[in-house]
Order: structure tokens, then sequence, then C-alpha cells
């Protein structure tokens, strides 16, 4: 390829070929020849003159830096033609030279003895090309020099070693293959026509609450299972929901499991009404009413769990930063978190109390609102936890949360020029005077309130969370919609207005009142 037919061309016939121009080469050497020198494959020696001036051959030696001699002139290119003595057929090493005078003795004419010196610079004999599986350090290294002129050729390795190498390298490669093909078959056997993974039993005995989504279907739910550990796999529950003809019935909702339980049994428990005999706290809900829920469930006096919450806050589990405002009317209030609880008959309000506050902070360790608040330019933990327990309630609609929490954020900033700093939602009032109701009163009237809740009144936020947020609500205080908006207001479930300027912001609220009109209300 690099303008001479070299290695290639002269390689034309497969199998094994001789050194010597392929003849066959007896182990005897009588002299150096002026005249044709043996080919290696096709490669020639260093020649040398009648002065005994070398000369080398670029394709075997390389590029030289100097100019070389070359028939009695020197190439700049290091480059030369062939060689212009003849070879007498007779001497398969060609004529003796002149300069050496008459016949020498045959010094290496036995079986036994070296092979004959090298000239200064000569290439050893190339072989045969080695097999491409073979590894560079098997490659042989050629004698230094200094070994070829004193010591002549050292005796080649036997390439039985390489051989058995090679062989070797191609049975693990084809013995690998045919192991991962055997692998890959068992697998899509197994996955194809082996029953899935399953637990047995009805359960470990460690109960868990698993939230079903609406419209989830079978392949959600056994998802959702699944990573609660209630079942072993999607397909497992799948499968047992099919056999299952009253399967189709299960329904959305947050059901109280066991796990480790087969999915027969998980399809069974989810059918029962055990499974949904729980206390349920659904998101939004103050405190007072999780309170008044306790008590019905254990069967109590009114206010019974609301005097124990009061007494008792400091021994419930929270973290440190949870009541770290003076001003905070209920300590508990946002870590009661909405789930569903196994409430027994007999058992005590601060138990029950215990385990909401633990499975709030395990949520709550989850969203690191201690790290993200200084992202959100808030103060605490407790202050990311109040926008959610804000957007939970002021947003009417799951899908709406994202801009409602960026108004928030928008009303905080005490430079706006809406609001000046002033969140002024209907909801702190609401929650200062324990009522629900969307007539709160003027803005004039709502002004006069004192209370560190009424947000008509104060910059910022309120003391605390006025209620407790769900996993959506705070994913949006943490997450804001990008969005310039101040004002917004609810028109019916599928609209919502979000407006800029206190201006839009009326005009969308003429529209709320006409369609609350038109509902009756």
């Amino acid at each position: 390829m690099y303008g001479d037919a070299g290695w290639g061309a002269q390689q034309a016939h497969a199998g094994q070929q001789y050194p010597y121009g392929g003849q066959p080469q007896h182990p005897q050497y009588d002299g150096w020849s002026q005249d044709q020198q043996p080919h290696y494959g096709g490669q020639q020696y260093p020649q040398y003159d009648g002065q005994g001036q070398q000369h080398f051959d670029p394709q075997q030696t390389g590029q030289h830096p100097h100019p070389q001699p070359h028939q009695g002139g020197w190439d700049a290119t290091g480059t030369h033609g062939h060689v212009p003595y003849a070879a007498d057929p007779g001497d398969p090493y060609g004529q003796h030279p002149a300069a050496y005078g008459a016949e020498q003795p045959d010094l290496y004419g036995t079986e036994d003895a070296y092979p004959p010196p090298q000239p200064p610079g000569h290439r050893d004999p190339q072989g045969d090309d080695e097999p491409p599986l073979l590894p560079p350090e098997d490659d042989e290294v050629p004698p230094e020099r200094s070994e070829r002129r004193g010591k002549g050729r050292k005796p080649v390795k036997s390439k039985k070693g390489r051989t058995g190498c090679a062989l070797m390298v191609v049975v693990l490669v084809f013995g690998g293959g045919l192991g991962g093909v055997a692998y890959f078959g068992y697998q899509f056997y197994k996955n194809r026509f082996a029953p899935a993974p399953d637990y047995a039993g009805s359960g470990n005995g460690e109960t868990v609450t698993v939230d079903i989504p609406k419209g989830a279907g079978g392949y959600d739910i056994g998802r959702k299972l699944k990573e609660a550990g209630v079942v072993q796999s999607v397909d497992a529950f799948v499968s047992a929901q099919a056999a299952n003809p009253k399967a189709k019935a299960l329904q959305d909702g947050i059901y109280t499991l066991q796990k480790h339980m087969s999915a027969a049994s998980a399809v069974d428990l989810m059918l029962s009404p055990k499974s949904r005999d729980n206390l349920v706290i659904p998101e939004g809900k103050r405190n007072i009413w999780v309170y008044e829920a306790i008590d019905t469930r254990l069967k109590l006096a009114k206010g019974t769990t609301a005097k124990v919450a009061k007494k008792d806050w400091k021994d419930l589990g929270l973290p440190s930063w949870a009541n770290s405002n003076k001003q905070i009317k209920d300590p508990l209030e946002g870590f009661l978190y909405p789930s569903s609880y196994a409430v027994a008959k007999g058992m005590k309000p601060e138990d029950v109390l215990k385990s909401m506050v633990e499975r709030s902070n395990e949520q709550y360790k989850q969203y690191d609102l201690a790290g993200k608040a200084q992202d959100l330019g808030l103060s605490s933990p407790l202050q990311v936890l109040t926008v959610a327990s804000l957007v939970q309630v002021e947003g009417k609609y799951k899908h709406d949360f994202g801009k409602v929490a960026r108004v928030v954020y928008n009303r905080l900033k005490p430079d706006n020029v809406e609001t000046a700093g002033r969140l002024e939602f209907d909801s702190t009032v609401n929650y200062l005077k324990g009522q629900s109701t969307l007539d709160v009163g003027s803005v004039a009237d709502l002004r006069k309130i004192a209370d560190p809740y009424n947000t008509y009144d104060i910059k910022g936020l309120p003391p605390g969370p006025i209620s407790n947020p769900g996993s959506e609500a705070i994913e949006s205080a943490l997450k804001p919609t990008p969005g310039p908006w101040y004002y917004f207001v609810s028109i019916n479930e599928n609209e919502t207005v979000f407006a800029v300027t206190n201006e839009e912001h009326n005009r969308n609220v003429e529209k709320y009142q006409e369609a609350r009109k038109q509902a009756g209300n």
C-alpha cells in the first residue's frame, strides 16, 4: 500500500512458504555474496557493495534520518534500486565475494551447528502471520545486536504453546457463547412460561398502608403493592387479580395490608372491608378535625385527644425545628400526616398521635425540607411546610397547586407593588376563627383583626402551618411553577384563572360570582 508490492503481493499462495524464494535451504553458509541476497518473505537483507558499504531497504528498516549510499552515490530518500549483480543459480547463496579469497571451509554444515552470524542491522526472518487471537505479549522479542554479532542466532522458541493458547481462547469464547445462549434461553423460558415470583402466606405481621390512586389498573395497583413490600412481583398480583372474579370491584383509596403477602391473599384482603377499616386522615384537614376523629374511633369523650395533644406534644416525636415560633397555636399542626392508620379499640390517643407524627417525619425526611428551605428564600423547614399547607387549602384543585405556590412566593416579596408583602389569604382568617367559609368579610374589616395568623394584616407567612398538607402540595411548594401571577380564583373544576394585576383579578372575580349565581350558591 506504500508504493511497493511488498508482503501481500509476494504471499499469493496460501500455506507454508519457504523463506528463500520458495526453495528449501540447508543449514550451510559459504560467506557473504555481492549478488542477490536471500529474501525473507519478500524483504531484502541489507546490501553490501564492493567497499563494504551497507545499503538499507526502507521497507525493511524504515526511513533513515540521513542520506544513504546508493550505487556509488547518495540517495537522499534512503531508497535504492535492485542489486546490479547476477546470481549463480548453482549456488543457492550466490557467488562468493572476491574480497574473501578462495573457497572457505564450511563451519556451519553440521546439523547441530549454530546458524551463521548475521551482518550488523540484519533482521531476523519473519515467520508466518500470528493467529489474530494471540496477545501482544506472546510475540517473540528479537535478540539484541550484540547477541547476534557474538553468539549468532538464538534457538527459535516453539510455537506449540502459542497455538495451545490460541485454541484455548477460541474454546473459551465459543464455550462462553454457548453459555450465554443457554443463560438467555433459560431467562426467556422463565419469563415466558415459569410462574411469577410470589410470596407464600397472608403476610409477616407488619402492617403497611397503600394509597391506590383513582383510575389505577391492575399493573398500577401491583406496582404500588410491590413498592410497599406487600407482593413480590407485579405479574403475580395481575395474575391473582385476573383469577378472582370479584377483583374488578377494587377501588381507589387507602388500604391497610401486610408485607410479604401472597398475591392472592393481597387481592382477598383488598376486597374485604377489613383492609379499609382504618382511620383515614384526608389531605388538608386541620388538627382539630383529626382530634375529633380519634375520639370518635376510640369512643372517647369529645375533646379528650385535643387535651392530650396540648399537654404531651413534646413527647410525641416532633423534629427539633417543629415548634420554632412561640406564636404557633398548635405545635402538632402540619405533623399529623394524611394517611390511613390502624386505630383499634383500647388504644390510647397518644399512641395514635405518635404514629401520625412518625409518618410525617418519614415523609419530610424524603423531601429534605431542611436542605431546600434556603434555596426557596425561606428561613426554616417549618416555613416550607407552612407554604405547603397554604397551597393545600387555597388551591382547590391539585392541578393548580404549582401556580398557587408561585402566587405565594410572589406575594411574599416585600417590594411587590400588588400586595406589598402581604399574602391576604381568606384561609388564614378561617383558621384563626376556627371556621370554613367563603365569605370572610371585607378587606377593610379583615385588616382590623389583630392576630399573627391574619395575613390581611401581617406581612409574610403566618407562624406555622394551617393544615396537614399532602404530598402534591409539598412537592408544589418545593418546585413552584414559574410565572408572574399575584392573584387567582377558581371558577370551576376545569377553570382556575390567574392574574398579574388587581384590575385583571377583579374582572375574574366578577366571572366567579356569576358562576356561583348560576350554580345556586
